[in-house]
């Protein structure tokens, strides 16, 4: 019996090495089946995270990025505020907001940077700054010193799949009447 159960176990590390190593010489990466920071440390976010489909959850909790031009808010100009898809904390305005022509939504500015964090990420090879939202550990996206130099010089490149997009008309039901502030006419 024993010797049938090492067997097995045998077989499971080779099929395990097997896959590990296709996916790899394929030039796939695997995501880790770890839980997130937010899973663990966040447990009212539970079913929120539940709640997101297969691009929020592998952008928020596995630190991805959606394909430029093919994502929700790379494109959109309504009035109101973006949220974390999580959390539903407050990060940037429409206000802030600009065509970077790089196929992701991008804004000069959070709402707060107290709503952010940042950490550099040099998975790619090279040293970038890495946003992501306080409450929930969510990943957006990036910030870089590319943006309109007349409003700060930042662009923060973000994940549409990270965001929430809260309307202006809604921002009083939704429990955001703080921000109505951020559309008046000056």
């Amino acid at each position: 019996m024993l010797e049938n159960i090492r067997k097995v176990d045998h077989m499971l590390i080779k099929a395990t090495l097997t896959i590990f190593c296709l996916a790899l010489l394929a030039g796939g990466t695997l995501v880790s089946l770890q839980p997130t920071k937010a899973e663990v440390m966040k447990p009212e976010y539970k079913e929120k995270l539940e709640k997101l489909d297969e691009m929020q959850r592998y952008v928020t909790q596995h630190d991805g990025t959606e394909p430029p031009f093919k994502n929700a808010y790379w494109d959109h100009k309504a009035q109101g505020i973006y949220v974390d898809v999580v959390s539903g904390e407050p990060l940037f305005s429409s206000t802030d907001k600009f065509d970077s022509g790089t196929g992701w939504p991008s804004f000069t500015q959070p709402i707060g940077a107290n709503y952010l964090t940042q950490k550099t990420d040099s998975t790619l090879g090279i040293s970038r700054t890495e946003v992501r939202s306080k409450e929930a550990d969510s990943h957006l996206g990036h910030v870089f010193d590319d943006g309109p130099k007349s409003k700060g010089g930042k662009r923060y490149c973000i994940n549409s799949a990270s965001l929430r997009f809260v309307p202006k008309e809604e921002l009083i039901t939704q429990g955001y009447t703080q921000y109505l502030g951020l559309f008046e006419k000056k």
